[in-house]
């Protein structure tokens, strides 16, 4: 069974979907079955890293909404992160574009440490303040999860990557993606949105059972 999933490392409900897909395969009995690929996908391809715009600026601005609307939306989002065991600190998060990121993401696919780095982004974005658009975080993040720190800081340089990122955001266009984090289990059934685990679970038992 393989499962797709197009995310952003900058959307905290991306890493949310991530950790209930991943409480739902530990109930799985078939769970070493599972393959799970990451696919890239840029929500906002033209963001400009902005590390002295707070987040709460960001939405207020971008949202046309206000400063107490604003929190009330990142709560929101926390309050889902801690129901999955995560410590999201969304108003603190460094405003970044995630395209670089996604470049490592690629590069670590060809490693075989696609979840590895998904998780070490994820962490580094919500948890720890880090600049996900900076290449030399970046080369210190790859190497955290085992890619070798020459080969990331190329291919972040030579943008080696950088087309096959293009070209799993066109895949997800030309299937109808056009929210993350989205899942297709078994190219049959697409999954929207970081939904509960119970929910994960039910859609894997049903396309185990066929």
């Amino acid at each position: 069974m393989k499962i797709d999933i197009w995310s952003d490392v900058r959307c905290p409900f991306c890493y949310i979907g991530k950790h209930n897909l991943e409480t739902a395969l530990k109930e799985f009995e078939a769970r070493e079955e599972v393959k799970v690929e990451w696919h890239s996908f840029q929500l906002d391809p033209n963001l400009e890293t902005q590390p002295e715009l707070s987040t709460i600026d960001y939405f207020k601005k971008t949202k046309n909404i206000s400063e107490d609307q604003a929190r009330q939306m990142l709560a929101g989002a926390k309050e889902m992160g801690a129901k999955a065991g995560l410590n999201l600190d969304l108003e603190n998060s460094i405003l970044a574009n995630s395209f670089r990121a996604h470049q490592v993401i690629q590069l670590a696919k060809e490693n075989d440490l696609a979840n590895e780095i998904e998780e070490a982004l994820f962490k580094a974005h919500f948890s720890e303040r880090k600049n996900i658009d900076e290449i030399e975080t970046l080369v210190k993040i790859g190497k955290s999860v085992g890619l070798k720190a020459s080969e990331v800081r190329s291919a972040l340089e030579e943008e080696t990557f950088a087309y096959a990122v293009k070209q799993d955001e066109l895949e997800a266009r030309n299937i109808g993606v056009r929210g993350v984090p989205f899942f297709v289990i078994d190219s049959k059934y697409g999954v929207s949105g970081a939904q509960p685990s119970a929910t994960f679970l039910e859609v894997l038992k049903k396309v185990k059972n066929g």
